[in-house]
């Protein structure tokens, strides 16, 4: 058989990402050519996010944009997978034609076969959407052995009844890296039992699922081994990882594992849920060389009624104990939340114990979103839904106001020593002569970046680099260095 080439368009999160690399193991593992560019690929992927309108449009301009290479470039296909395929299936395929096939979850272990029946002119039948949390037992402790499929966790069978044969993986990883960045995201748990009113992301993502511990450090180690300096660990819920393992401190234990993973300089934990944080977490991520002082809490909002409207817990008076139990442990860390403003009955009660909260509460980075209906979420259904117009002034007003305390909290580092992980030497053509990586307390893509003063090319990328910070421009830092590990 001719050599058949296949391109992965990603879009969202880092959780995608990880589905994407996964894909391009189990493909490259059948034959299947990786290539960068979707105009020299046979088959363009596009693994779209179907989380909030914005990324849903943004996927949709995706495969349009692939669709037009079939005209002119090498491209004979374009495949949709991902959160949006996933979620609307047939409805997707239905309205864009443009999409040779929609594949859901369940495709991905069998990929090869379906993107080969697609180029023959035999493209499956468009994936039919479902509520996946119903594939998985209500009792978490009884999903380890459902054998659903959950993308990013490799194969979900038990050690002993696979065996993983591949060019690009190791015995129980199927990977492949789509980039040559010096941090990567690693996936520890699927899904999600919270009930929040406004998230869809548990009705196609389904119930949470934990991956084996085992299961994550062998993908550790074939990080370290391939150039990884910074493992990203992700999930929709990183706080309930282990309880359907019997265990809800397996965090805990495996934190200091994967710091100890050779190749490995620092670990960031993402998306922990303010209800379920607890003590000893904390105490483990303070305590641990190499996790990273940073701590990504999922907020939404401060006001308690609002909150609990929300199907949510806590307000502004817990959630700043909560910060102040972090800082004790840790002044140095790095605090990202979101908030979403606008939601349907927020009072302007409501917004200033929001507004209060935000100012008393010094994050690093803050997300906000104007709430907007999503499909089968039980606030689609609410009263008090505001006009359009109203949440938009509300979002521009919080966005101004986070903008303003975040820069305000970068400035407060100035004079600090922090460690930075280089990911731009200064001599790439996209540098512009400038040397940038991410202190720990930064996350990746969206927390701002550390612009390190020295020329280009005098570090690599992949070091760690410990400097003292001197400036801020904007969230950004500007740190002068002190030494290279």
């Amino acid at each position: 058989m001719d050599s058949r080439s296949v391109a992965l368009v990603t879009l969202g999160c880092a959780r995608n990402e990880v589905d994407s690399e996964e894909l391009a193991g189990r493909l490259a593992g059948e034959g299947w050519a990786l290539v960068d560019d979707a105009a020299d690929a046979d088959v363009a992927v596009i693994n779209t996010c179907g989380f909030v309108e914005q990324a849903k449009k943004d996927s949709i301009d995706a495969l349009l944009e692939a669709r037009d290479l079939k005209d002119h470039g090498r491209t004979q296909a374009v495949v949709a997978v991902g959160c949006l395929a996933e979620r609307y299936g047939e409805q997707l395929a239905a309205q864009l034609p443009e999409a040779d096939a929609v594949l859901g979850f369940d495709s991905y272990a069998d990929m090869s076969s379906h993107l080969s029946a697609v180029l023959a002119g035999h493209a499956p039948a468009s994936h039919t959407p479902g509520d996946r949390r119903k594939l998985l037992p209500i009792s978490p402790v009884a999903r380890q052995d459902a054998g659903v499929a959950a993308p990013g966790h490799g194969d979900v069978r038990r050690p002993d009844d696979v065996e993983v044969a591949s060019p690009v993986s190791s015995p129980r990883v199927i990977r492949a890296r789509l980039d040559g960045r010096p941090w990567a995201p690693l996936k520890i748990a699927s899904g999600c039992d919270r009930r929040c009113a406004f998230c869809a992301i548990p009705s196609f993502r389904g119930a949470f699922v934990s991956r084996r511990p085992s299961d994550v450090l062998a993908e550790a180690r074939w990080l370290g081994q391939r150039g990884v300096r910074e493992v990203f660990l992700v999930s929709e819920n990183s706080t309930s990882y282990g309880k359907d393992l019997g265990d809800l401190r397996l965090l805990d234990t495996m934190l200091p594992e994967l710091a100890a993973v050779e190749g490995i300089s620092r670990v960031r934990v993402s998306y922990l849920q303010p209800a379920e944080i607890r003590p000893e977490l904390l105490d483990v991520m303070a305590q641990t060389p190499g996790v990273v002082p940073y701590y990504d809490i999922s907020f939404q909002h401060a006001s308690g009624p609002l909150l609990r409207r929300m199907r949510r817990f806590g307000d502004r008076e817990s959630f700043l104990q909560l910060l102040d139990e972090v800082r004790r442990r840790t002044p140095e860390a790095g605090i990202r939340s979101n908030v979403i403003v606008g939601f349907p009955g927020e009072t302007d009660d409501d917004l200033q114990e929001l507004e209060d909260f935000l100012t008393a509460a010094r994050l690093d980075v803050v997300g906000v979103f104007g709430y907007s209906d999503e499909d089968g979420t039980e606030a689609e259904t609410y009263d008090g839904k505001l006009p359009e117009t109203e949440v938009a002034a509300r979002l521009e007003h919080f966005r101004t106001l986070a903008e303003q305390l975040n820069e305000q909290r970068a400035a407060e580092r100035i004079g600090q020593t922090v460690e930075v992980l280089v990911e731009a030497d200064g001599t790439g053509p996209d540098d512009d002569g400038e040397v940038r990586g991410r202190a720990a307390q930064q996350g990746p893509d969206v927390d701002g970046e550390t612009i390190l003063q020295v020329p280009a090319g005098a570090v690599q990328v992949g070091q760690v680099v410990t400097a003292r910070v001197t400036d801020t421009l904007g969230v950004d830092l500007i740190a002068a260095p002190e030494q290279t590990a």
